[in-house]
């Protein structure tokens, strides 16, 4: 996109393009919660009004209190969400895979098929999504190699049921937040930061289970409770993105006189703009010896360590999976 970018000019051919490829059909839309989707859903919802859905699909794969959070925020972006529970079936569908790719992939294919689902229910014959440029990019085509697969992409079957409406596809995140202030979104959503389509099962490393789920999900409400804290205070400029990640070993500690061997988490906070590149936040010393104290107290039979990845982008991408 040119940095001469124009949001209004954007929404208004957004919308337009939108009621001409869908037409007066009915489409359903994933609502995740985060800018992405959000803005997907504002410009659906404007082009479309009763003929489109707004679906969260609650994959058990998600933040705390995700479901609720995200039904309160889209409730004030004027945007009706039905929340679908659907995390016994993704569970078990990832049952034992610790392939990354393999994990993005189920995952993908899951989420279409309870979208063709509710789509049959409701006669709908489009599926609108939020993807934007990194996600294509990122998941490979042609001669670029796959970084890591999308689950919005590398994860949709070769035949699906219905037909895909990507409004938000050329663009990076940081337009993406200035199409949502051009909507009138809530300030929550122009500035979430991101949360990958997978969810924290690519924020366990390894296998997924019920158990790794407590503690991570726990652990990235730490995480990012205590960094908005600070930011808030102006401790620190609140980085762009920030959240922890379940390590597969375990290391010896100590629990009150007693030997204890518990998982390591690690804690991601990076800088960046449009999230193909990016550098690590540099969070003072203090924070991060809060959270680690929070971490280790409020998981003390499960966690008993806590490190700071400090790489950036590339090498390594933000997420760890």
């Amino acid at each position: 996109m040119s940095i001469l970018f124009d949001p209004q000019n954007f929404i208004k051919e957004s919308v337009e393009d939108i009621k001409r490829k869908v037409g007066s059909n009915v489409a359903v839309i994933a609502v995740s919660g985060g800018v992405d989707s959000s803005v997907a859903a504002a410009l659906a919802t404007r082009a479309l009004q009763n003929n489109v859905h707004c679906i969260f699909v609650d994959t058990g794969l998600m933040r705390k209190n995700e479901a609720q959070n995200v039904q309160a925020l889209m409730s004030k972006a004027g945007v009706s969400v039905q929340i679908i529970d659907a995390s016994s079936l993704f569970l078990s569908a990832l049952k034992g895979v610790s392939n990354p790719e393999k994990k993005r992939k189920i995952i993908g294919k899951l989420f279409i098929k309870v979208f063709e689902a509710e789509a049959k229910k409701r006669k709908a014959k489009f599926l609108v999504q939020g993807t934007i440029a990194p996600d294509w990019i990122e998941s490979g085509a042609g001669l670029r190699d796959t970084i890591k697969s999308h689950h919005n992409v590398g994860g949709l079957p070769k035949k699906m049921g219905m037909k895909l409406v990507e409004p938000l596809r050329e663009l990076y995140k940081d337009e993406v937040r200035k199409v949502a202030s051009a909507l009138g979104l809530p300030q929550q959503i122009v500035n979430r930061q991101p949360f990958p389509g997978p969810g924290l099962a690519v924020r366990i490393i390894g296998a997924v289970s019920k158990k790794k789920l407590q503690i991570i999900r726990e652990a990235c409400a730490i995480v990012e409770e205590e960094i908005e804290k600070a930011a808030q205070s102006g401790q620190i400029q609140r980085p762009w993105q920030y959240f922890a990640v379940l390590l597969p070993l375990k290391s010896v500690g100590v629990l009150g006189d007693a030997r204890a061997y518990g998982y390591t988490v690690a804690i991601r906070a990076v800088e960046s703009i449009d999230g193909m590149t990016a550098k690590p936040s540099p969070l003072p010393a203090e924070l991060l010896e809060t959270i680690s104290n929070r971490i280790t107290r409020q998981l003390k039979r499960q966690v008993n360590r806590v490190v700071y990845d400090t790489t950036s982008k590339p090498p390594a991408t933000i997420e760890w999976e």
